[in-house]
């Protein structure tokens, strides 16, 4: 709101951190540096402050705000955007608070279990990677590793470095490395298994509320460029679901009572069914509508072979191009990621595009578009700007037409999950069951037993009308239900 109305009113509301400075004494530098200290870790209390001042500040926020919404609405009116906060972002508001207000349950028995196995783990790969590189060292330092592996090891002939002069060691550098180096492969493990007892196994206890005994994350409308919601304190929006360690993790999560089931709610395979749908491209419409396994048809068609013939390896494939598409994949990036040499990738990538020549035109359309508009646009109408679609830098432009082929897809599957949202919200209320988490694609529901059959197909109907895709694209849901979240998806 500052910032807005620096910009758009040119007047600077006064910070909350400056009325605490200014009820000492001016001189008081170490209280204001003590109070700049407290804002800077969101510990002000308001509180504390006098009523009249704090009346003060409360109104100000309240007259600011009116005259942002009276500035601001004739412009969304302008570029036709209206739309997207009346019926998506404004509607959606008192549901985040109500699921934020919800919470879910944690079983403490399986975050100790899961943590006991991630210890034991991280033990054992810090001792098979130390056994590696032939010495000890610390492995949480990206310096003294990036020493290891291309200093001393010598992985790859030329590797690359940070500004600073440090060899690079990012997830996306190892990544690349790990089909050829076991002992990348086990730094991967490593920080995984690191990260998730840091970040959620230790972390996790400390969100549980007194007053409710539940996790409380805060879900935020304006953090993702694509439309997508965002969770954080804690978020749980980062358990990887691929992994084995992130899926165990999942089982801690229970209903909160005997009373209730968990019921996840999936769409899926959503992106790719935008995908076939904005671009119309009759083969992939036709697998979506005979209800097939996408990355099996896509195999077939790729491989040239029936789809009875397509091994694993082939629908790993198929499943890496399908998604990677959407995100623009380079031959570059499907051969790190397959670890195929780039001339293969070339090649499926390809392969794809004269198997499906529509998604290739609307990729094409729609950076196009992009170009000449500046922006692109989800069937919902929600827009995405792109200042730097002209850049006359190769590497910042590609990243901008990779991001202008992606967010009408993504933004659109935004748009249909919080739009069902909205109306499951309406249908649930009176009811003892409680929605109570969103993650991606995915509702999150303590599912009462007594109503169990009823509820069900009324979320799964307001799922599935949320958004009509173009081209008579089947929207499909996967309900699950369990004694945790695991079971349930």
């Amino acid at each position: 709101m500052d910032s807005l109305s620096e910009n758009l009113l040119g007047y600077s509301p006064i910070k909350l951190v400056d009325l605490f400075s200014g009820q000492q004494d001016e001189e008081d530098d170490l209280f204001a540096a003590a109070a700049k200290k407290k804002a800077s870790k969101g510990e002000l209390d308001p509180s504390e402050l006098p009523i009249k001042i704090l009346a003060e500040y409360a109104a100000e926020d309240a007259d600011v705000t009116l005259q942002l919404y009276h500035k601001l609405i004739p412009e969304l009116k302008k570029i036709n955007v209206l739309s997207v906060m009346e019926d998506i972002e404004s509607p959606l508001l008192p549901v985040l608070v109500a699921m934020e207000n919800e919470g879910i349950s944690l079983d403490q028995s399986v975050l100790d279990e899961v943590g006991k196995v991630l210890t034991e783990k991280i033990k054992t790969l810090s001792k098979v990677i130390e056994e590696s590189a032939g010495r000890s060292f610390n492995l949480n330092s990206p310096k003294q590793l990036g020493e290891i592996l291309f200093g001393e090891m010598k992985l790859v002939e030329k590797p690359k470095k940070t500004k600073t002069g440090q060899f690079k060691t990012d997830e996306q550098t190892l990544a690349s490395l790990a089909p050829k180096h076991s002992i990348v492969t086990n730094i991967l493990s490593y920080r995984e298994a690191s990260k998730l007892k840091s970040t959620y196994v230790d972390a996790l206890p400390n969100h549980r509320a007194k007053h409710s005994g539940r996790v409380h994350t805060h879900l935020h409308q304006l953090v993702t460029s694509t439309g997508r919601l965002a969770s954080s304190d804690p978020n749980l929006q980062n358990i990887p679901v691929r992994s084995e360690m992130g899926r165990e993790l999942r089982r801690a999560f229970i209903p909160r009572g005997l009373d209730f089931t968990l019921m996840a709610a999936d769409y899926s395979q959503v992106e790719l069914r935008v995908m076939a749908s904005l671009s119309g491209d009759p083969a992939m419409i036709k697998a979506f509508k005979n209800d097939l396994d996408i990355h099996t048809a896509t195999a077939a068609r790729v491989f040239g072979v029936k789809t009875d013939e397509v091994v694993p390896e082939m629908r790993r494939t198929a499943k890496m191009v399908n998604f990677g598409i959407i995100y623009g994949i380079s031959a570059f990036g499907l051969s790190q990621r397959l670890g195929i040499p780039r001339g293969e990738a070339s090649e499926i990538i390809k392969t794809y595009f004269e198997q499906y020549p529509a998604i290739h035109q609307f990729m094409l359309q729609t950076t196009e578009s992009a170009r000449e508009k500046g922006y692109t646009q989800t069937i919902a109408g929600r827009r995405r700007y792109f200042k730097d679609i002209k850049s006359g830098n190769a590497s910042i432009r590609a990243n901008a037409e990779r991001a202008a082929i992606n967010s009408p897809i993504q933004g659109t599957a935004a748009d249909m999950i919080k739009l069902a949202m909205v109306k499951i919200h309406d249908l649930m209320q009176g009811r003892k069951s409680k929605m109570v988490l969103q993650v991606h694609d995915e509702l999150l529901f303590d599912l009462h037993l007594d109503e169990q059959h009823e509820l069900p197909p009324l979320i799964l109907e307001a799922m599935e009308a949320a958004i009509s895709l173009p081209n008579e694209v089947p929207i499909k849901i996967d309900l699950g239900f369990g004694d945790n979240w695991l079971q349930a998806h």
